[in-house]
């Protein structure tokens, strides 16, 4: 099948009326707390706008993506979307990484030149491919159901062998994890490795010698977020009934976003999430999901695959992921041990645990993710 380049052109009458609607939002009362309990605060909501509204150029972000190597193709009825980015060393390694919610590939733009082409010749590169779950960015959105985890894992393996890749790297954080831990399993003849961030595995209370304290602090984290989960609860059950909102009112829309993105980054706490991530940086995420209609689609994923992915990490399950996996432990949830996660993933090559980053890892802090993933591939790559 033909594989295509691909430019974002939003044209101008669509910016327009994005900034329209910003500037006439409607606004709801200002919460009752003084902190982020009730969910994203007004105020700031109405300073984020503002700018959004009035100084936000989304012309800047196409300028910078004119420079990165894009394409789609069709696979199983659906234009996939995606980067390609080819190092120029002829030991570079193929490597497929794929985001999340409420992410894109906007997420590794700052990898993308450091991964291919590193500056020490030691350093391992690869061929980057960065893809658009379908339903997100400009990947169609699907029309029928199906589209879960399985389907998606066996469109990639599609689309690396169309792009020529026999043996390739695979990984991702959010969705990105759960697509290539089915892809590590559905396409094991391919897959040299995994690198997930983090492995999804239930907590073993059983353990040997009892829980460590890291794992007692494991368990509190992800009880915690049982506060934050109705996001999820709603996608996974409801999400046509949200999608009305979404596809109506911008700064709804935003406001859904951002609490997450404030939430799960490794900021403190949510009021200083621009203290790590460039204000502008974010709303180029947010826009990108406002101006190709995808707020609802994107959110369909969950009603496809959050009851497995779920119980993945909370019930656990008994399959097992035999090909080689590297992981990375990000100030995120789950957070899983080591010992946890060999019960689902035997061969595991690198396990690391860097004091900083969170669920962007590659987005907050990408100096320490690419730290992180090259120690990874260094591993996966070396005969054990």
């Amino acid at each position: 099948m033909q594989v295509t380049p691909f430019r974002i052109e939003v044209p101008p009458a669509e910016r327009d009326d994005l900034r329209r609607r910003v500037r006439a939002t409607r606004w709801p009362d200002d919460e009752t707390v003084t902190d982020w309990s009730q969910g994203t605060p007004t105020a700031f909501m109405r300073e984020l706008a503002h700018h959004w509204g009035t100084d936000y150029d989304w012309r800047r972000f196409e300028r910078r993506m004119q420079a990165v190597p894009q394409f789609r193709t069709a696979i199983d009825g659906i234009r996939v979307h995606f980067l390609h980015v080819r190092s120029p060393r002829a030991d570079a390694v193929p490597l497929l990484l794929t985001h999340g919610w409420p992410g894109s590939f906007i997420e590794f733009l700052d990898v993308l030149g450091p991964l291919t082409d590193p500056d020490a010749a030691d350093s391992p590169a690869f061929h980057l491919v960065v893809p658009s779950v379908p339903g997100y960015g400009f990947s169609d959105r699907p029309t029928e159901p199906g589209w879960g985890i399985e389907r998606i894992a066996g469109a990639w393996a599609e689309l690396m062998r169309r792009l020529g890749y026999p043996r390739y790297l695979a990984g991702g954080g959010d969705w990105g994890t759960s697509i290539s831990t089915v892809l590590g399993s559905l396409d094991r003849e391919h897959v040299i490795g995994l690198y997930l961030t983090p492995p999804l595995v239930a907590p073993d209370l059983d353990a040997p010698g009892g829980l460590t304290d890291a794992e007692r602090e494991g368990l509190e984290v992800l009880a915690a977020t049982e506060d934050g989960s109705a996001y999820a609860a709603l996608h996974s059950s409801r999400p046509q009934t949200l999608a009305h909102a979404l596809a109506d009112s911008p700064v709804g829309q935003a406001a859904w976003i951002i609490e997450k993105v404030a939430s799960w980054a490794d900021v403190g706490s949510p009021e200083r999430v621009f203290e790590v991530l460039d204000r502008d940086r974010v709303l180029d995420n947010i826009t990108l999901y406002w101006l190709t209609g995808t707020g609802a689609s994107s959110t369909r994923l969950y009603w496809e695959s959050f009851r497995t992915v779920d119980g993945w990490f909370r019930d656990g399950t008994t399959d097992t992921v035999d090909v080689p996996v590297a992981a990375s432990i990000f100030r995120d949830t789950p957070r899983p041990s080591r010992r946890w996660a060999e019960r689902r993933f035997p061969d595991i090559r690198y396990w690391g645990e860097p004091a900083r980053g969170g669920h962007f890892a590659a987005f907050e802090q990408p100096a320490v993710f690419m730290t992180e993933l090259r120690a990874a591939a260094t591993a996966l790559l070396e005969r054990p």
